[in-house]
């Protein structure tokens, strides 16, 4: 057979040969360093056989920042991982061990808690591993004998895994370890030179909170101690960022187990939020849209209408009353498709774009919620513009350039990303090529460069999504625009067209923050609790050195207005005051005492550098941060 090498010439191999085959053929330095093959694209073991025609592409140790090859790292460290635990703690029931984002994770059940404390001694056993030698072999079994091998081992995560398992059964086995694994694996552990674990969880069983509670060990691995400290080091930074943290020392929110996942908003976080709000709902009219409001509370038949009640039901918080179901809504879109039908429509009316920052729920495990990120109680800036079909490119292009808008605003870089029809879609294949063509020629027309992800579509129409990049390089998805063909017509929503005739239009759902808490929470850690001048709680802080300068300095704050002013009065030292307000991240801090008057200010800006200025030339450096940003 042949297969097709990366420069398109061909490579004869015999049947049945595996890419590690094709790896000797090309030569011996390139087999060593083998550690994955991509086939047709797509990630695969280096031992599974090849097939006549396949396109090859070898990846090697030298390729320690591809996503791929640092995945089969990873996969293959988790199983290090497990055999140390297996080594050290008799009587440890192993659970699943995944690669993830900048890392991998393994589950155990383990006969006594462990701590933080036991990851080193972990970690050790780990590298006296790798230096031992460990090599990964596959061998495919009957799905009985996988069931009666774990059974014989005490192992019942693993027999529930055989037994739910889809097509073959493989294992794979390094020292005396061996696993339940699809893979890919590295061919064995002399690429792994860098091995860090980096923290421990409660995870439940299949995710379920009625099953055991399990410990998950975080961990990560890199193709070089390099890239392994520059990923702690960020990690450091992300720890110091961390919005939870910062957001109880600048007394933004704090949140509370009497109500998991809900924020409780305090004033210097309110006045963040309500800053986001005025600009949403200003944007919102220069663009056309109008404001609605719809209940919290709906009869489980207009989720049953929509669709949400056979695909989201199980993340509703459900409120039975005699023999009617209610939920708390978790969208806002079936609520905005009644307003939209409660009366007969006019094609004069289109496009009708409807805006509403909803209060959402929905019911999260406890154990997935984290912080402002992942809450149960969300407000979501959703828009729904319902518009011909000769008005969605224009109307699509116009969600896009609104959503970019904001994110350029607070310093964000964003990519978009078109997601196709998934699995479990509604509606023909037909719609679903009008749709996913419709959002693609929006793109396109436009000359903006997007990424697919093909199956990843919401199930009743395609979508683009924005994903921002914060100042850490993490990569966030934020807005969405989608195209829904489909719940407009279970609702039976119909305009009246210039020919006399009723329709169904189109619906585009919009959001831009995409939820209110989350986008706070990430602008938290992008500017490190430091805001923007327009965007902080407390713009400027004004610091009397003593008693007697003390209604000079009130003056002066009145001066200030409209800016966000506030009074250090207290009787702290001036130096500690000056100290509170750099650990509070103020922008400005305007010390006033005996040489100070509105000529002459002692003004110091947040990092540290000082001037003096005029209370003139102070508001006027002030105003060209622009109208609204300053304040006014």
């Amino acid at each position: 057979m042949n297969v097709v090498l990366p420069d398109a010439s061909q490579l004869e191999l015999p049947d049945g040969a595996s890419a590690l085959d094709a790896a000797r053929a090309i030569g011996p330095k390139l087999a060593e360093q083998a550690v994955l093959a991509k086939v047709n694209g797509e990630p695969r073991d280096l031992r599974l056989p090849l097939a006549d025609g396949d396109r090859i592409e070898l990846l090697t140790t030298r390729d320690g920042s591809d996503p791929d090859a640092l995945y089969v790292l990873r996969h293959s460290s988790a199983h290090l991982l497990a055999e140390a635990v297996r080594r050290l703690y008799p009587g440890v029931k192993i659970a699943i061990g995944p690669p993830i984002e900048n890392g991998f994770y393994y589950d155990f059940e383990f006969p006594e808690p462990i701590t933080e404390a036991d990851l080193a001694h972990i970690e050790d056993e780990v590298r006296k591993e790798i230096a031992e030698g460990r090599e990964w072999s596959r061998e495919e079994i009957s799905r009985d004998d996988a069931v009666e091998r774990f059974e014989a081992e005490g192992e019942p995560y693993k027999v529930e895994l055989v037994g739910t398992a889809e097509g073959g059964i493989s294992l794979y086995t390094q020292g005396d370890f061996t696993d339940l694994c699809r893979g890919p694996h590295l061919q064995n552990a002399t690429p792994i030179k860098a091995f860090k674990l980096t923290g421990l969880a409660g995870a439940y069983w299949r995710g379920d909170e009625k099953n055991t509670q399990l410990t998950r060990i975080y961990g990560t691995a890199f193709y070089s101690q390099a890239d392994l400290d520059a990923y702690l080091e960020l990690l450091e930074e992300a720890r110091k960022r961390d919005h939870r943290r910062l957001g109880t020392q600048l007394d933004l929110f704090h949140l509370e187990e009497v109500s998991p996942g809900s924020p409780f908003w305090h004033p210097k976080g309110m006045i963040i939020w309500n800053i986001l709000e005025d600009l949403r709902r200003r944007e919102n009219k220069k663009r056309g849209y109008v404001e609605v409001k719809t209940p919290v509370i709906f009869e489980k038949t207009l989720w049953e209408t929509s669709g949400h009640w056979e695909k989201f039901r199980e993340n509703m918080f459900l409120i039975p009353e005699g023999e009617r179901t209610y939920g708390l809504k978790p969208m806002n879109c079936p609520g905005h498709m009644r307003i939209f039908g409660h009366r007969l429509r006019s094609y004069r009316e289109l496009p009708l774009r409807l805006a509403e920052a909803g209060t959402l729920h929905r019911n999260e495990l406890a154990g997935a919620l984290h912080g402002l990120t992942r809450v149960r109680h969300v407000t979501q800036d959703d828009s729904h513009l319902f518009c011909t079909r000769d008005q969605i490119e224009d109307e699509v292009f116009g969600c896009l350039d609104f959503t970019a808008y904001l994110y350029e605003l607070f310093g964000l870089d964003y990519k978009f990303e078109l997601s196709t029809r998934p699995d479990n879609k509604l509606g023909t294949d037909e719609e679903w090529d009008f749709t996913e063509g419709a959002l693609r020629a929006a793109l396109e027309r436009r000359g903006l460069a997007y990424e697919l992800n093909e199956g990843d579509g919401a199930f009743y129409g395609p979508k683009i999504d924005l994903h921002m990049t914060d100042s850490l390089g993490r990569s966030w998805q934020m807005g969405t625009v989608q195209l829904d063909s489909q719940m407009p017509q279970r609702f039976g929503l119909t305009y009246v067209g210039p020919d006399n005739r009723e329709h169904t239009p189109y619906v585009i759902h919009r959001a831009s923050f995409g939820s209110l808490e989350r986008f706070i929470g990430i602008l938290i850690e992008h500017y490190a609790g430091a805001f923007p001048f327009w965007l902080a709680p407390v713009q400027i802080r004004v610091i009397p050195v003593g008693e007697g300068h003390r209604l000079a300095a009130a003056e002066l704050a009145r001066g200030l207005e409209p800016y966000r002013v506030e009074i250090d009065a207290s009787d702290d030292t001036v130096g500690k005051r000056i100290r509170n307000a750099e650990v509070d991240k103020i922008p400005y801090v305007v010390v006033y005492g005996d040489k100070e008057s509105d000529e002459s200010l002692a003004i110091r800006e947040h990092g540290g550098a000082q001037e003096t200025l005029s209370l003139r030339d102070f508001q006027a450096k002030l105003a060209t941060l622009g109208p609204w940003q300053a304040g006014a």
